[in-house]
């Protein structure tokens, strides 16, 4: 009975002391995370709770390896603190308590990026259990500004594929930091076949980190007034913060749609003598694009964009055409201007200034001028009267214009032209003829009559040319009045000879004696011949014994 009462007694005592360990258990509170600045002081703090002094406490500090072993860098008891020997933090190390409160704080100096560790406090004393508490140390790195470079060549929109567009760069940030591409403010993200993204990052030799990043693209026309930049974001103590690069623009390549041309100078309107400047472009700015000029009228073609016409005349009007072909794709478009140079009057010579025309007539003169603008025609006389304009009209250089003046007498007449940068004029002399007639046609009528008691009157053979009125070319109202006298007197030589012939032949009374004057007289005894012209009239009177009647007798 004794024995099983002993036995009772010392479960009941084990049981007691179980129970009051439990009870006795020292709690330690630490922060999961201790954030710092390389090069800055870590402070971990251990907070515990037990129901002896903290003079009867043992306290110890530990830190994780990288393997994972736990490696002890500080011991105190109530009578010693000593820091470890040998690790990388027994220089660098203190540890403090603050008396009954129950609290000790490791600090740690000048934290190194190899410092990120996980520390442990363990609390322990002769009548409680041991409690331990665990602190990560994160540190941290602000990195350099970043830096973006965008492609120092122009980008086709004719390129194949993606292209890469630029690169950005961050350097020596702890943890690693993060880019981010921005286009216009908007994030971008790998796109099958439109965006691709490249990142890298780099572990330097002292533990801080170098981060890139390389955008690719398929670029189009509207990228060419897009901004690029890189957003790159990094860690701190308590949060994360942002930084930018600056915004960059790409050169787009790519081909005109549509092109201009036109007269950079003069500014105002072009005079004869002139240099003209003509300036050609496109909206596009494709290296591969081949531009000309060239003038519609001539079809002269110069290369390049810009075309100097030095001392214009009137033959440089028309319209100018400049041409752009993109070897890409070898499609053509066109722009088109026109010239027009401003000319004074110039009056184009006529044939004929000095006419001859018959009174009574009417003649034309015509009057072409160029000029631009199309000059103003007057028609005077030299006495200062208007004639007025028979017909007007404006031809493709100048004007045209015709006046009908009758011929009364010798005339003077002047083609006056005028626009705002000059004047010009021509003179007509106009001189007045009588009509003229001409041998030519010549109609011979003969008439005989008997008569027993009286001789009859001698028939007359009357020989006459009538010409119309016709206007007279220059040089040709002589010429026909020449022509009248010398067939004239070849007709009176031929007359003469005949007469002569029959003269000889005793053809003629006078020539075999006198004439019975009681015999009849025949009809062929009693020829008169006249011969008239239009420039002289002469009067022959022959008779038959070849002598001249007396006045009195005809």
């Amino acid at each position: 009975m004794a024995v099983r009462d002993a036995a009772s007694l010392l479960v009941g005592l084990l049981i007691l002391c179980h129970t009051w360990g439990a009870w006795a258990n020292i709690e330690v509170n630490m922060e999961d995370r201790v954030e710092v600045f390389r090069g800055d002081t870590a402070q971990i703090a251990c907070m515990f709770k037990s129901s002896e002094g903290i003079g009867a406490m043992i306290i110890q500090w530990f830190y994780v390896t990288w393997l994972g072993e736990k490696q002890r860098l500080y011991y105190q008891d109530s009578t010693t603190k000593i820091p470890e020997r040998g690790t990388p933090f027994t220089d660098r190390i203190s540890v403090n308590d603050t008396g009954a409160s129950g609290e000790v704080v490791l600090t740690i100096n000048n934290v190194q990026l190899a410092d990120e560790l996980e520390f442990i406090c363990l609390v322990k004393s002769l009548s409680e259990a041991p409690g331990e508490g665990r602190t990560k140390l994160k540190v941290f790195e602000t990195p350099e500004l970043p830096t973006i470079q965008g492609v120092q060549t122009g980008i086709s929109v004719n390129d194949d594929g993606l292209s890469p567009i630029a690169s950005c760069l961050v350097t020596n940030g702890f943890p690693k930091p993060n880019i981010t591409w921005y286009r216009n403010h908007t994030p971008l993200r790998n796109i099958d076949d439109e965006v691709k993204v490249n990142p890298s990052s780099t572990s330097e030799s002292t533990g801080l980190y170098t981060v890139s990043s390389q955008l690719n693209m398929k670029v189009v026309k509207a990228n060419k007034d897009d901004q690029f930049y890189c957003e790159v974001t990094y860690f701190v103590p308590g949060g994360i913060r942002m930084t930018e690069t600056n915004r960059i623009n790409i050169t787009v390549l790519y081909p005109s749609t549509e092109v201009s041309i036109w007269v950079d100078s003069p500014k105002g309107k072009i005079k004869e003598g002139d240099v003209v400047e003509l300036h050609c472009q496109g909206n596009g700015n494709s290296p591969t694009e081949i531009m000309t000029i060239s003038h519609n009228q001539t079809g002269q073609i110069w290369d390049g964009k810009m075309l100097e016409l030095h001392n214009v005349t009137r033959l440089h009007n028309g319209q100018y055409q400049c041409g752009i072909v993109e070897l890409d794709t070898m499609e053509e478009i066109r722009g088109v201007t026109s010239v027009f140079v401003n000319c004074p009057p110039k009056i184009m010579e006529q044939e004929h200034k000095d006419l001859e025309e018959s009174v009574g007539n009417a003649v034309d003169l015509s009057c072409n001028v160029r000029g631009f603008p199309a000059p103003s025609v007057t028609w005077t006389t030299s006495d200062g009267k208007v004639i007025e304009t028979a017909t007007k009209e404006e031809t493709e250089d100048g004007v045209h214009s015709v006046v009908s003046i009758e011929v009364t007498s010798d005339i003077t007449a002047f083609c006056n032209a005028t626009n705002e940068y000059g004047t010009d004029a021509v003179t007509f002399a106009i001189k007045a003829t009588i009509n003229t007639t001409t041998p030519a046609n010549t109609t011979t009528t003969t008439t005989t009559t008997t008569s027993t008691t009286t001789p009859m009157p001698s028939s007359t053979v009357k020989a006459k040319t009538a010409i119309p009125p016709k206007k007279i070319k220059q040089g040709e109202g002589r010429g026909v009045i020449i022509a009248v006298v010398i067939i004239c007197i070849l007709l009176l030589a031929i007359l003469g000879s005949t007469l002569y012939f029959l003269y000889k032949k005793g053809k003629i009374c006078g020539r075999s004696g006198k004439q019975d004057l009681t015999k009849e007289k025949s009809s062929k005894d009693n020829i008169v011949v006249e011969m008239k012209s239009d420039n002289t009239e002469e009067a022959v009177l022959l008779e038959v014994n070849g002598e001249k009647r007396p006045p009195s007798d005809q």
